[in-house]
């Protein structure tokens, strides 16, 4: 089934009666070429493209709870490519270019919505520090434009510019920043995958990792052993747990990031906005929702549920940026789990054991990095090396600590990236 303008037109003329399931529901077979593990935007990517530009098409997804229904829904859905450091800057700016044809390529609404992302600075030292990612960025061959402090004041006249504690100076504009609708994304590369052969198999959770004599075998799942030739762990904040079952124990943590949306308003804010001082950025959705989140919770948990003092800060930090977020109701917020790796970047490699792969430590690059992650791993488990821009992505990083990659300047320690 394509999708169309006319499609919706004539399916709203007959009662919306001639719409499908966009996937099948098979039952598991009993072995695959590629098993991955996870059902969310990064493991249903790797399916789509491990169907579509290697022709390995005897693939199953499996999931334990329902496709979508883990960190890839649980997310403030912010789209861009203005990181800093080699390794980082080539993979997101891979990933950014795959985000802007994934619609025509889907033939899916995903909402991508390119609006401009505004970082800003409230310091000399920010804005030199803004000065050099943006050269970066541009180097890379993205799009970077300081703006000044009127500059920022055009775009965003609604912020406080003059409280005292952190004044605005400026704002790093990346215009091809923006957001997606996370559901739909999980959906076009389920659909689209499924199209392509790939088996999306639900309410399956694998309970071991089958390996024999240094090879992966196959997996254990609720629903009976299933033999593979690779295994794929795509897993996000669960993929210590699931690592463990094959032996190994990972370089992260896994913590909660909290997020918010509100009640429905007008169009009020155009773009995507981050604070500088304090770790808040938010934007507003196509339902007129304000969404919004801030930091970690600090301390590793595995619930997808938060605390209330970083509630309290990260409405501390709206209302400093902008005290007209205090007229807004409060609708509901939801916590994702983060797996996160000492130096802020995540992990695409091969690991000791032949035929599993792993893929994590997405810290809080995860739902920019669908596209592209899919796009790296898939190419890595059908070649056995590793896609040029996710080179530096590897494992052994964090044993013999050369090419770690510091994002955000933090030092080693998981819950600060």
């Amino acid at each position: 089934m394509r999708y169309s303008g006319w499609r919706v037109f004539t399916e709203g003329l007959r009662g919306q009666r001639g719409w499908q399931p966009v996937w099948r529901d098979p039952e598991p077979k009993g072995g695959y070429e590629v098993v991955i593990i996870g059902g969310g935007g990064h493991g249903l990517a790797t399916a789509y493209y491990l169907a579509r530009e290697h022709g390995i098409r005897n693939v199953a997804v499996l999931e334990k709870g329902y496709l979508g229904g883990g960190n890839v829904g649980r997310n403030t859905t912010i789209v861009r490519a203005n990181y800093f450091l080699p390794g980082n800057s080539e993979f997101y700016s891979h990933s950014l270019k795959l985000w802007e044809g994934l619609e025509g390529e889907l033939n899916y609404n995903v909402m991508h919505s390119q609006r401009g992302l505004i970082n800003l600075f409230h310091s000399d030292g920010q804005r030199d520090a803004f000065a050099r990612r943006g050269n970066a960025m541009i180097n890379q061959g993205d799009d970077a434009i300081l703006l000044d402090r009127e500059g920022v004041r055009e775009k965003l006249p609604y912020l406080d510019f003059d409280q005292g504690r952190f004044p605005i100076y400026g704002g790093l504009y990346h215009p091809r920043g923006g957001t997606a609708r996370h559901d739909a994304v999980a959906w076009g590369y389920a659909r689209g995958a499924d199209a392509l052969g790939v088996d999306l198999i639900q309410n399956c959770e694998v309970t071991g990792i089958e390996v024999k004599d240094g090879r992966v075998t196959g997996v254990e799942t609720t629903r009976g052993r299933i033999g593979a030739g690779k295994v794929g762990i795509v897993v996000a904040g669960r993929s210590s747990q699931v690592a463990a079952m094959a032996g190994m124990r990972l370089p992260i943590e896994s913590h909660v990031l909290q997020a918010f949306v509100t009640e429905g308003l007008k169009p009020v804010i155009d773009h995507v906005v981050s604070f500088g001082m304090g770790h808040f950025y938010i934007s507003q959705s196509d339902k007129g929702g304000l969404v919004f989140g801030g930091d970690l919770d600090f301390y590793a948990s595995y619930a997808a549920r938060g605390n209330l003092p970083m509630v309290e800060h990260v409405m501390e930090a709206g209302m400093t940026l902008m005290p007209m977020i205090g007229k807004a109701r409060v609708l509901r917020s939801w916590g994702g789990i983060m797996d996160m790796t000492p130096d802020g970047s995540p992990i695409i490699d091969r690991t000791g054991i032949d035929g599993l792969f792993l893929n994590c430590g997405w810290c809080y690059g995860g739902f920019k990095a669908v596209p592209g992650s899919g796009n790296v791993f898939a190419h890595l488990m059908a070649k056995g090396a590793p896609h040029p821009v996710a080179a530096r992505y590897r494992l052994d990083r964090f044993r013999d600590g050369v090419g770690l990659m510091d994002e955000e300047g933090t030092g080693a320690q998981h819950n600060l990236h």
